[in-house]
């Protein structure tokens, strides 16, 4: 018989009893994905709440264009589908595997009885909405008051700390990263976002290699961060 995986590890599980975190075990789903197969798509009913336990899972929406725009990715420990499993709601977003992936899916109709039982999972997934709820904010608060060059800066550092493999010429963020996507995240055009990059990596802050960013000196970059948003602010 095959031994359930075990959860993945995420603080809205930190302060629950072992017997309930058992639980939750017990009633998950394992899954596998293969590299670019469709976990959900937009407009699908909610199954349940979703947990990576390896791979990465990318989450996007279809432009007016036709394109795909990232939305987020989610890397081992990470749980989402959180929205959808409480309001009832359509899934918003296409969810698709990056690598060969395998997920545990806790499946709603078991989870939210559960949650009438047990309570205090639900102060779990308020740290789990508010930490993501912050997330967010931030982002539309840089959009809205930061240049491209600062959101831009940020946003790499941000994916540098997380996603931040050492190599000999700098710390690569280790995961697929093209230029469009970062467009798309930043709401800019890839020709501006493509400029910014180039002019970082003539001054050796970066390097380009293909579909992937390494950023060669980050305390460069934080001080040229923090130039541009002294002098915005005088």
């Amino acid at each position: 018989m095959t031994e359930p995986a075990a959860l993945p590890a995420d603080p809205w599980l930190r302060d629950l009893s072992p017997e309930l975190v058992a639980h939750l075990q017990a009633m998950s789903v394992r899954r596998r994905l293969r590299d670019g197969e469709l976990l959900y798509a937009r407009g699908d009913a909610a199954e349940g709440l979703y947990g990576v336990v390896s791979g990465r899972i990318r989450l996007s929406v279809p432009t007016a264009g036709g394109r795909e725009m990232l939305i987020v990715q989610f890397e081992p420990g990470s749980w989402f589908g959180e929205v959808s499993m409480f309001d009832g709601e359509p899934r918003p977003q296409d969810a698709r595997a990056v690598g060969d992936s395998e997920i545990l899916l806790l499946p709603r109709t078991r989870f939210l009885a559960l949650l009438e039982q047990h309570p205090e999972l639900y102060r779990g997934f308020t740290r789990l909405l508010c930490r993501k709820l912050r997330t967010a904010l931030d982002y539309v608060e840089d959009a809205l008051t930061l240049p491209l060059a600062a959101r831009l800066g940020k946003r790499l550092l941000e994916l540098a700390r997380v996603y931040g493999v050492e190599r000999e010429e700098g710390r690569l963020i280790d995961l697929p990263l093209p230029q469009d996507d970062l467009a798309n995240m930043l709401g800019a055009t890839r020709q501006s976002v493509s400029k910014q990059l180039k002019a970082w990596e003539q001054r050796g802050w970066i390097a380009l290699r293909y579909r992937h960013v390494v950023v060669r000196d980050a305390p460069a970059l934080e001080r040229a961060l923090a130039q541009d948003a002294a002098r915005d602010a005088r």
